[in-house]
């Protein structure tokens, strides 16, 4: 127990990190706006151009650029505050932060619009369409660099919640896992509080356990801890769960309950409270309609800027392909794609000639041929050319003509074979559910590295949660991936 305290003490709480980190984004957020709104400011008008005010009336004013520059600085500022940009739930994960930082800009901009049209000032266009898409710009590029230092310290156990997960020994063991598995979300685990007797620490893990709920906060406080997480509130009942939020130290100690729900996207989950109630509402995901349609328009815009680009390059590939091996330049062969619908995808060769008749041996000779991820590590059919265009996701590139033809999109899960879909459970059947992609969230998560059902749960999560927003998340991570592949790609 000495030893618990000791460290809780050479550890930030959570009030004075978040705080700290508030405040250090306070400042690189105020940097960002002077150099964008002054910057557009001079670049359009110069620096001590005015404009008329409150034309019309017996004394017209003139009013500075730099006053409305300075007012909008201020006016931004108020609003990514409002708009609760800064708050260690948002900072350093998710896509709320983001969409926060951009709702925040447009209401602004619409106010500015108002006023102006209001007070008959007459503020330049380009200046206002310029400083406010490009301050969105740099400061979203500001927050994901702030998330980037933020990942590697909360990796290293700094600027997180140190918890105390309470509740059954199972749901407990859920919540642990997930929080351990992603440290980036900033909760470090200290200890966790089960009813009944056992082990000194959770299976396979080396967090410590309590036996008995019933002094989860003092607990909570002997672990060092500023947060406790309810995994299940069946072993505390709503009258001690009541009462165990009212013995927290107010803006110092801090409650989180975790529903029963994984894999479940912030924008479907909506609180609503009813009665004193706080109601969870989860919308049921939906694959048709309007959505749909505004992903087959980004698929077709995307994929043919792409074609148009790339031409080059696909010409100098085919060629490469052609010339180092005997065989055809493109590789067709049937996957399955939305609802089990067959298609042919396209791919350049990189194996030689007939390696399909090969495959069975090959994966029985490593004992993966009963998994539904027909992978062979160090493959020999591989051609020389075949481990460049592999490394870097080339051999993919004609599959964009997939995308245009209809059977493909740029972002799902990676179509297999009917083989492997043979083999797929109720869970996995799921992935059938959307149309299969040229890359997906499990490709910029680890690629090979993933075991079959890590892959599903990431595609898993995909089909229930995608929109347009995560697609560009995803195509910018594989941008990434395709530029740095790592040990992951084959």
């Amino acid at each position: 127990m000495v030893m618990r305290r000791f460290y809780a003490a050479a550890t930030m709480t959570t009030s004075a990190w978040s705080s700290q980190l508030a405040r250090r984004v306070r400042i690189t957020d105020l940097l960002v706006l002077l150099w964008v709104v002054f910057g557009t400011q001079i670049a359009w008008v110069g620096l001590d151009y005015t404009t008329p005010g409150f034309s019309g009336s017996r004394s017209d004013v003139s009013v500075s650029y730099t006053v409305v520059s300075l007012v909008i600085v201020a006016a931004w500022m108020i609003a990514l505050e409002l708009y609760d940009t800064r708050s260690p739930r948002v900072l350093g994960v998710g896509s709320q932060e983001y969409r926060a930082v951009a709702d925040s800009a447009l209401r602004l901009f619409g106010l500015v619009a108002i006023f102006a049209f209001l007070l008959k000032i007459d503020i330049g266009r380009g200046y206002v369409l310029i400083s406010f898409p490009l301050g969105v710009v740099v400061l979203i590029f500001s927050r994901w660099m702030w998330r980037q230092w933020l990942g590697v310290q909360r990796r290293s156990g700094e600027y997180s919640s140190r918890v105390l997960l309470v509740g059954s020994m199972d749901s407990v063991m859920v919540i642990a896992r997930e929080l351990e598995r992603m440290p980036e979300a900033g909760y470090r685990i200290a200890g966790a509080c089960v009813p009944g007797r056992g082990d000194d620490h959770l299976a396979g893990t080396g967090i410590p356990v309590e036996y008995g709920v019933d002094h989860a906060l003092a607990v909570m406080r002997d672990f060092g801890a500023d947060t406790v997480v309810i995994t299940s509130a069946d072993e505390l009942g709503p009258d001690r769960v009541r009462e165990l939020s009212w013995g927290l130290i107010p803006g110092a100690e801090h409650l989180v309950v975790a529903p029963s729900l994984i894999d479940i996207g912030g924008p479907r989950i909506r609180t609503r409270p009813v009665a004193g109630l706080p109601l969870m509402h989860v919308e049921t995901p939906k694959f048709e309609g309007r959505k749909l349609v505004a992903k087959r328009v980004f698929d077709l815009v995307v994929a043919f800027a792409l074609v148009a680009v790339l031409s080059p390059l696909l010409v100098v590939l085919a060629i490469c392909v052609k010339a180092t091996s005997p065989g055809p330049v493109f590789y067709r062969q049937e996957r399955v794609g939305l609802k089990g619908t067959p298609f042919t995808m396209l791919k350049f060769r990189s194996m030689s000639d007939g390696a399909d008749a090969q495959l069975a041996g090959l994966l029985a000779q490593h004992g993966t041929d009963t998994q539904p991820l027909f992978k062979v590590r160090d493959d020999p059919r591989v051609t020389r050319i075949g481990r460049v265009l592999r490394k870097y996701s080339l051999d993919e590139l004609p599959q964009l003509f997939n995308v245009l033809h209809g059977t493909m999109s740029l972002v799902g899960p990676r179509p297999q074979r009917r083989a492997e879909v043979e083999l797929y459970d109720r869970t996995a059947g799921r992935r059938l559910f959307v149309q299969p992609g040229m890359t997906g969230l499990w490709q910029v998560s680890g690629r090979s590295t993933l075991s079959w059902e890590e892959s599903v749960r990431l595609d898993l999560y995909y089909v229930e949660n995608w929109s347009i927003t995560g697609d560009l998340a995803i195509l910018l991570r594989t941008f990434r991936a395709v530029v740095a592949p790592g040990r992951g790609a084959l």
